[in-house]
């Protein structure tokens, strides 16, 4: 697969196509669980999200259990461009990760300039994300007015925002260190390695059971436990071939794609988007935290993944896809707006505990994410392609 041509690999487009149907999912969810929440039925409805099963909210079991899975099928989709995607030659590679940095950074940057030095300071992560899903599903509604390369083009560049959004999660939202579990998981992600690499084990049950262990150890060492998804899709085998039915990474990313698609992010959207919206939400928006979320997912994506991308391609250090403009490349960045899953995922860690901020900060994330596919697919409908 390479920015270089307009073919689509199958495994691609059979992702491209489950991240289509769950944009559309995760839509339908966020509005439904938004009008139970300020209903009649609000109460018990977010009650049912804070009880307590076998020692962790319903919550905590979603977004530190069920959404592993989705971090798992993050990798297993890092790994596949990494080996043959966009991202295993660098000279392809070079534009999406150029382009996912200045989507990083300038957010950033602009989120640190309105919050710097207060308690919200710590929501800098926020606008760092992007929403594969719903950014794909964008795209996918243009069909062919858009060319082929900027969909692969923006899937690498979602992929390492993903990657820079899990680095984020590792390093800065770690509250305390248990030394011993992070051993232990050190240990186990050791022995699924031998296992793949010395003993040459093609059957996924032993990863998947290694799997749930490393999980374990992660979420009792302080490291955000989703991170085990990401570091057991590293160690499963894989193959070179595409769409090879024998590789084990391979297998499992197409046996993921449905149920993480449409039952894992549909849970994660009911149990995150229940927000119940306040007489003096419009307010909240003007703080400096909400406009940082706001401004760095409208206006740093874009200016952040075309300028970077520009002064790339200007030095000659990579160069623009064949059947892209620079309108394109700016289209691109405003669906890297779209936050939302990642965005709201961080949200919850950046404020633990800080319910008023967590619910400010996800109606920004919500508002930011609906401005910027709106304006990135009129963009790219109506203006790239003149």
């Amino acid at each position: 697969m390479s920015l270089q041509t307009n073919t689509l690999s199958k495994t691609f487009t059979q992702f491209f196509e489950s991240e289509k149907a769950s944009g559309i999912m995760l839509i339908a969810c966020t509005i439904v669980s938004l009008l139970i929440a300020n209903s009649a039925l609000g109460t018990g409805y977010l009650n049912f999200f804070h009880a307590y099963l076998g020692g962790l909210s319903v919550e905590h079991w979603i977004n530190d259990g069920l959404m592993a899975i989705f971090f798992l099928l993050i990798g297993l989709e890092l790994k596949r461009e990494l080996y043959i995607g966009e991202l295993s030659n660098i000279k392809n590679a070079l534009l999406p990760i150029i382009a996912a940095a200045g989507g990083v950074c300038v957010p950033a940057a602009i989120h640190f300039s309105f919050n710097a030095g207060t308690p919200t300071q710590n929501g800098i992560g926020i606008p760092m994300a992007t929403d594969i899903a719903f950014a794909l599903g964008a795209l996918a509604l243009l069909g062919n007015r858009v060319p082929s390369t900027l969909k692969i083009f923006l899937a690498a560049l979602a992929v390492m925002d993903d990657l820079a959004a899990i680095i984020v999660i590792a390093v800065f939202y770690t509250a305390k260190l248990s030394l011993i579990y992070l051993m232990g998981a050190a240990l186990v992600f050791l022995a699924l390695l031998v296992f793949n690499r010395i003993f040459r084990i093609k059957k996924l049950f032993p990863y998947l059971i290694g799997g749930a262990l490393l999980w374990f150890c992660m979420l009792q060492s302080g490291i955000h436990a989703t991170i085990a998804g990401v570091l057991l899709a590293l160690a499963i085998p894989f193959s070179s071939k595409d769409d090879d039915e024998e590789s084990p990474s391979h297998r499992l990313e197409h046996l993921l794609h449905k149920p993480v698609a449409f039952i894992i992010l549909p849970i994660f959207a009911l149990a995150n988007t229940g927000i119940v919206i306040g007489a003096n939400w419009a307010q909240e928006l003007t703080h400096n935290n909400s406009l940082g979320i706001m401004g760095g997912l409208i206006i740093g994506k874009p200016i952040g993944i075309t300028l970077l991308s520009f002064i790339a391609v200007a030095i000659g250090i990579c160069k623009l896809p064949s059947g892209l403009n620079w309108r394109h490349i700016f289209g691109a960045g405003m669906l890297g707006g779209i936050g939302f899953t990642m965005s709201i995922f961080i949200t919850n860690l950046a404020f633990t505990g800080n319910a008023h901020e967590i619910t400010a900060s996800k109606i920004a994330v919500l508002l930011a994410s609906l401005c910027a596919g709106l304006a990135g697919y009129l963009w790219l409908r109506f203006v790239a392609n003149k």
